[in-house]
């Protein structure tokens, strides 16, 4: 059993825990293992094998090692086929919902036996689940809403999932005889900020034993449809991948077809027709010489690699992140593509928390793992006071935790560690801390968690006056969404971008996973009205520091070079940018 099957193993259990109404310590304490576990460089039965103790890992304690042990010997877990039988495995996708969550989703299903999405949009609207304590009309409104919401986005990936499984099923599909190339392609190639169906593309001198490599991988569960040059399979977490095989000689082509945006594709479709050419999935054919009618023979032009086919067509080869036909072709024909910024460039990291606010690891141990990977600067921006779920900072504890940045800085004075906070926009736009307070740090991050819901004109006037303050220096998560879960605030983006720029106030490229906001299409508008952007991770953990890179494919999506990005410059230009004020 793999690491990814373990880890999945361990969250139904924990969603089931919940539905169970069991002790909420025990549910994160499954979860945090499912994280550890998954992230873990060593598969579980390598470790089990050579006689390690997994509860020597982060997050596992005796009884969750006994899970594992019993996952790797067994394939399975008693205690989840139990709950399982007694909860309808659609109560688990029910409680995701925002606004409901485990108990309500369970008082739903005990006392109106609702235990899918359908059932619960009838209840809400034949009047049944406004009679339900705790509930009322304004929740079944809210929850229809959120249905409407969840029915937009389908059922989608973050990235890191989506990359755990290409991760694991490339390296299977490149050991198999006859495959030349084995590559992901489609929106996770692109990077949108989450991903529909996984596509893969593979070279192969041996399509059908490519192909029944592909739906006879251990992770399938069941076969969609099969042909001679392309198959789709459905893996046990309900993820689809499509397949296609092609001979090595058309590889290029069927990457380039797999791979763009439907109008990028046509675009470059429409720039093979003007000169009398064909491109498809197969080649670049010039079809003035074609032969018996048929659509892919006369003169093949290129197919073989993706430099090949934008070469023929006059073109530089575009960048993947490009590929949406918002002038990438135009700047390929003219040879101004941007050099789009790349991770390794980053200097820092500009968000992080540590257990002074909702972090789950000291200021120490973040300024230990930013120092490790050989940043020259980080900022430890702890949540500010006003959060209604969070212990954030008030102007006492703040003094605390700045002798404890003093201690990691003297331990680490290799890398500048900046002393910051996140705060919340209260509903007329002001910070919630006192300006005095505001005084002893050196960066201001400004972010909105509360009143998403207020109206447009509101929301706006929100946060044009958060940017007119004099200390504000980076505006977080701008929009506030959360993936899968709420859509962004309603809120004039030009106004606010247009402000942000002229108050010299940066665009946060939040790489979080379940943010990754602003997004590639806000940060074009960014950097079109004259924003500079901060990439950062927004960790909580160490390991999630590791997620810059999500935050970086979003920046090469709005097409950002690297002097675009202000966490690329060196720490005294850094400082600079910020407006940091020089330390007393």
């Amino acid at each position: 059993m793999t690491n990814l099957e373990i880890a999945d193993a361990l969250d139904r259990l924990a969603d089931l825990l919940q539905v169970e109404r069991e002790n909420p310590f025990k549910v994160r304490a499954f979860r945090r293992a499912a994280r550890t576990v998954e992230g873990y460089p060593q598969p579980m039965a390598r470790l089990l094998a050579a006689g390690g103790d997994p509860t020597l890992l982060p997050g596992v304690g005796k009884e969750i090692a006994a899970c594992i042990r019993e996952l790797v010997t067994t394939g399975q877990l008693a205690r989840l086929q139990v709950l399982e039988r007694n909860a309808p495995p659609s109560l688990l996708e029910l409680q995701r919902l925002p606004g409901l969550g485990p108990k309500r989703a369970r008082l739903v299903w005990d006392k109106l036996g609702v235990a899918t999405l359908e059932e619960l949009e009838a209840a809400s609207r034949d009047g049944r689940l406004a009679t339900l304590p705790g509930f009322g009309e304004k929740t079944a409104t809210r929850l229809l809403a959120a249905l409407a919401e969840k029915r937009t986005t389908g059922r989608r990936l973050l990235l890191p999932t989506a990359a755990l499984i290409l991760d694991e099923l490339l390296p299977h599909l490149r050991a198999v005889p006859g495959v030349m190339r084995a590559e992901a392609a489609g929106s996770f190639r692109r990077r949108l900020e989450t991903v529909g169906d996984l596509d893969v593309v593979v070279a192969s001198t041996d399509a059908p034993r490519a192909l029944s490599a592909f739906t006879g991988w251990h992770r399938t569960a069941r076969v969609e449809g099969a042909g001679d040059t392309r198959a789709t399979i459905v893996l046990r977490r309900g993820a689809q991948v499509d397949l296609r095989v092609v001979p090595p000689e058309s590889f290029g082509a069927a990457w380039i077809y797999l791979t763009g945006s439907k109008a990028h594709n046509v675009a470059l479709r429409a720039l093979a027709v003007r000169r009398g050419w064909k491109l498809s999935e197969w080649a670049l054919f010039d079809q003035r010489h074609q032969k018996g009618g048929r659509d892919d023979s006369g003169a093949r032009l290129a197919g073989a690699s993706e430099e090949e086919v934008y070469a023929a067509l006059g073109l530089a080869w575009v960048p993947p992140e490009l590929r949406e036909d918002v002038g990438e072709l135009e700047a390929a024909a003219a040879g101004t593509l941007p050099d789009l910024v790349r991770l390794e460039q980053l200097r820092g990291d500009l968000q992080m928390h540590t257990t002074w606010s909702d972090g789950r690891a000291s200021v120490g141990t973040m300024v230990a793992a930013c120092a490790d990977r050989g940043y020259a600067y980080c900022a430890i921006t702890d949540h500010g006071p006003g959060l209604p779920v969070v212990q954030g900072l008030d102007a006492v504890a703040l003094r605390a935790q700045h002798a404890e940045i003093a201690e990691a800085q003297a331990r680490h004075p290799e890398i500048r560690v900046l002393r910051a906070l996140e705060l919340d926009l209260l509903g007329d736009g002001a910070l919630a801390l006192a300006d005095e307070a505001l005084g002893r740090l050196d960066v201001v991050l400004a972010a909105v968690h509360t009143r998403l819901k207020l109206p447009r004109d509101e929301q706006t006037r929100r946060y044009l006056r958060a940017l007119d303050h004099p200390r504000v220096a980076i505006l977080a998560h701008p929009t506030a969404r959360r993936l899968g879960m709420r859509g962004p605030v309603d809120a004039d983006w030009p106004a606010i971008l247009q402000r942000a720029a002229a108050r010299g106030v940066a665009i946060e490229a939040n790489a979080s996973p379940e943010r990754l906001d602003a997004n590639g299409d806000l940060l074009r508008q960014a950097k079109a009205a004259g924003c500079r952007v901060v990439i950062s991770t927004d960790a909580h953990r160490v390991r999630e520091l590791d997620n810059l890179r999500w935050g970086v494919d979003q920046a090469r999506r709005a097409g950002l070079e690297a002097g675009d990005v202000l966490n690329t410059l060196p720490l005294q230009e850094l400082l600079a940018a910020l407006r940091v004020p020089p330390r007393p």
